[in-house]
């Protein structure tokens, strides 16, 4: 399968990049300055370019999206216009999200974002990845899935998981983990057009 990887060098997308050249996939790995990864084919582009991304969607089955929104403290604006083109944009490929868990549910039904105890910090990405999500959920024809992480994702070593669905899986999640849940899906999709979501067992 090829698969092309945006944010090939991330926490989570350098695990997902690894993962899929362990699994014997041909991957193009896809970050701002052509960054070398061992395995991969490196191409150096931005996600803002969206005629590049159209050309590696259309010679690629599946892109991973593992991109974060700015943490700078710079507009959301553009980041959320990109992903409401893309989810308006029909390619032959699939499409993987790496979403955020503050767009995930409380079993009331209150995304995690809005709760009393949410850190500050994290609310304009968790509002972000919200409106990314609802942007993918409103697209006709476009096969998407978004895996979101647990509330605490850090760098770590494949461990079993377990999954969600609106709501977290469990308190935490490490990025080897991740990364394996994520080419499990790509490999065998159960969640088309569906977020999910992802905790170390």
């Amino acid at each position: 399968m090829k698969i092309a990887v945006y944010g090939a060098t991330g926490m989570v997308g350098s695990e997902i990049t690894a993962e899929a050249v362990k699994r014997g996939h041909e991957v193009t790995a896809i970050t701002r300055g052509g960054t070398s990864v061992e395995g991969t084919t490196a191409l150096a582009a931005d996600l803002s370019d969206l005629s590049t991304y159209r050309d590696v969607a259309s010679k690629n089955d599946v892109v991973v999206l593992a991109v974060p929104s700015p943490r700078d403290g710079s507009s959301h604006d553009e980041f959320r216009e990109l992903h409401e083109e893309i989810a308006e944009t029909l390619i032959p490929g699939r499409l993987f999200v790496v979403g955020g868990a503050g767009a995930t549910q409380t079993p009331d039904g209150t995304m995690l974002k809005d709760t009393p105890d949410f850190p500050a910090a994290y609310k304009p990405e968790a509002d972000t990845f919200a409106a990314v999500l609802l942007d993918y959920q409103s697209s006709s024809g476009l096969d998407w899935t978004m895996l979101a992480p647990a509330p605490e994702i850090a760098p770590g070593p494949a461990t079993a998981y377990t999954l969600g669905s609106n709501q977290p899986a469990g308190d935490f999640v490490s990025a080897g983990t991740f990364a394996v849940a994520a080419l499990d899906e790509i490999e065998t999709p159960k969640h088309k057009e569906q977020r999910f979501t992802v905790a170390n067992a």
